[in-house]
């Protein structure tokens, strides 16, 4: 089981969990929010049999990474990343990021350039900025994210639960697009995350990346599902071409939040076209 650390807390290492698999060009593959690299399990085996070396992994405070106290912010985060990259050597690398994901994809970028990225993939993220201001009238309110930060203190796991619903459309899809299983499953994985972590990282979803975005230079496919209620397509996937010159949007019709999972088929196809010929027209409306 393979790790590569990122620092230390204490008397102990930061350790991060990965799977590394395949060969072929590297494809880094970054969770969303509760979750861990195992949220990627429809689009693993889809990548590597396409040709690809992927890499999934855990990002500190869930899944079998380490669950430190501390650090949970994006510059944190992409410092973690980016000791992952550097460690296994990795060049001409597609990031692709998944809803709290794509925030780092976004802050890799606008930190460290592209000089080993060569495309770039957000799928239901976060970007480019959520929090309502002066200059983003389109954002939440702060009020918005302090409720949940309330909620998870209360009762994380019920939250969990709750959050789940909204998560995969459950009262639109439930038993059609996704089954009870992975529902289970998907509560478990978040359940395993540190409570702290978990907790810290609301925090984060007010971080504006339109800097960051604004510093791509390599192709970049934004995927979203039309009827996400986490991310709204409107306040992210669709705003993402006014900061990223020629990225393309797929907007995914009757998609939620969780269309790696509830529409894997369309993602998968899309995203190894994208892997192919980065500037290929999608053929999915």
């Amino acid at each position: 089981m393979p790790y590569v650390t990122v620092g230390k807390e204490n008397s102990g290492n930061i350790e991060l969990h990965y799977d590394d698999h395949g060969s072929g060009k590297p494809v880094v593959l970054i969770h969303g929010w509760p979750f861990s690299g195992a949220s990627w399990e429809r689009q693993v085996p889809a990548l590597v049999e396409a040709g690809h070396r992927v890499i999934a992994y855990d990002r500190r405070g869930f899944g079998k990474s380490s669950h430190p106290y501390s650090g949970y912010n994006y510059d944190t985060f992409v410092e973690d990343l980016h000791t992952l990259i550097t460690k296994l050597d990795l060049h001409d690398v597609t990031l692709v990021g998944f809803s709290m994901g794509g925030g780092e994809v976004a802050r890799y970028i606008g930190k460290h350039g592209s000089e080993r990225v060569e495309k770039a993939v957000l799928i239901s993220a976060i970007t480019p900025f959520l929090l309502k201001t002066a200059d983003n009238p389109g954002g939440l309110e702060g009020d918005h994210f302090e409720g949940i930060r309330k909620q998870v203190m209360a009762d994380r796991l019920a939250f969990i639960a709750h959050f789940l619903e909204d998560f995969f459309n459950l009262d639109a899809l439930h038993r059609t697009s996704i089954s009870e299983q992975v529902v289970q499953f998907s509560w478990h994985n978040a359940a395993g995350a540190s409570p702290k972590g978990t907790l810290d990282c609301i925090s984060t979803w007010v971080e504006d990346f339109r800097q960051d975005l604004q510093r791509f230079d390599v192709p970049t496919l934004v995927i979203h599902g039309v009827a996400d209620r986490i991310l709204p397509i409107s306040a992210t996937a669709h705003r993402i071409p006014q900061f990223v010159k020629g990225s393309r949007v797929l907007a995914i019709a009757f998609g939620p939040h969780a269309i790696t999972w509830t529409h894997a088929e369309i993602v998968n196809s899309e995203l190894l076209a994208f892997l192919g010929d980065p500037h290929r027209k999608s053929q999915v409306a």
